[in-house]
C-alpha cells in the first residue's frame, strides 16, 4: 500500500533553513509528480510545490525564490530545502503524488520563530 514518510521538520528561527526529506513506496515513484503540502494551525491544506518525475519544478507564490524541491528516483525520496523562513511558514508539511492520493503521511511539522 502507499506510505509516505516525512522528516527533517523542527524548531527554527526567522531566516533559517531546513531541509524536509519524504520516503515513498507503495506506488511507481518515478513516473509520478511529487509535491510538497502544508496545513497550518486552523487553515486548509495547501499545495507548496511540486516537481515531475523529469524534474521539471513548479512553485506557489510564497515558496519561489526561498524554496527548491528535488527528487531522488533511485531511492524514492523527494526533498524540500527551506530557506529565509518566516513565522507564516509555520506548518505541518506533508508529501504526496499531484493530485494527490487518499493516503497521507504523518508529516513533519514545522516552527518558525520570529
Amino acid at each position: 500500500q502507499v506510505r509516505l514518510l516525512e522528516s527533517g521538520g523542527g524548531l527554527v528561527q526567522a531566516g533559517g533553513s531546513l531541509r524536509l526529506s519524504c520516503s515513498a513506496s507503495g506506488f511507481t515513484f518515478h513516473v509520478n509528480d511529487m509535491g510538497w503540502y502544508r496545513q497550518a494551525p486552523g487553515k486548509a491544506r495547501e499545495w507548496v510545490a511540486q516537481i515531475s518525475g523529469g524534474g521539471n519544478r513548479i512553485y506557489s507564490d510564497f515558496a519561489e525564490d526561498r524554496f527548491i524541491i528535488s527528487r531522488d528516483n533511485a531511492k524514492n525520496t523527494v526533498f524540500l530545502y527551506m530557506t529565509g523562513l518566516k513565522s507564516e511558514d509555520t506548518a505541518v508539511y506533508y508529501c504526496n503524488t499531484v493530485p494527490y492520493q487518499t493516503t497521507w503521511g504523518q508529516g513533519t511539522p514545522v516552527t518558525v520563530s520570529s
